[in-house]
Parts: structure tokens; C-alpha cells; sequence
């Protein structure tokens, strides 16, 4: 299977600022590394074999990005898109 086209929504590169902000409380650095590996592992995507499992809302994949961070995403056949990303806790928008 061809590689997708990894598309990143305004709302999904919104939301690692507010993990950040919120993670910053307790470490410095720890916000950083975890944006990074949310990121990262969001471009690994394009390849169809990296892990993704069925969403909580109908139509949509999740990558569990961390043990409390999921992103939400939507694929078709050639794109894979980052809506959100999310603490395990809070409701899908």
C-alpha cells in the first residue's frame, strides 16, 4: 500500500500547547519531549502498518501517543489527518 499524506488540523497543533501548558506545571522539560514524541510519532503515520486503533467516535482512529495522551485522527486511502490530541480522560470532541 502507498503512503498517506499526514495532514495536522490547526486544533491538533493547538492542542500540544495546552499539554504543554499543563504539564509544564510539574516539569520543564518533560512538555517538550512529549510534544516532540506526539509529533513524531503523528509523521510515522503516513505508513499504514504503523499502530492506530478504532476511535471512540464513529469514523474515527486514535494513536495512542502516550500512556495518557491519544490522538484522534480520520484516513482515507491516501491522507491520514491529526484532529486533537487528548488526555485519556477527556471526552472526544
Amino acid at each position: 500500500m502507498a503512503m498517506r499524506k499526514v495532514i495536522k488540523t490547526d486544533q491538533f497543533l493547538a492542542n500540544p500547547e495546552d499539554v504543554v501548558l499543563f504539564i509544564a506545571q510539574d516539569s520543564v522539560l518533560a512538555p517538550l519531549d512529549l510534544e516532540q514524541r506526539v509529533h513524531s510519532q503523528v509523521d510515522k503515520l503516513a505508513d499504514s502498518n504503523f499502530p492506530r486503533r478504532p476511535g471512540r467516535v464513529p469514523g474515527t482512529l486514535e494513536l495512542v501517543a502516550h500512556p495518557i495522551y491519544v490522538v484522534v485522527l480520520q484516513q482515507t486511502d491516501t491522507t491520514v489527518t491529526a484532529l486533537a490530541v487528548l488526555h485519556v480522560a477527556r471526552q472526544t470532541p
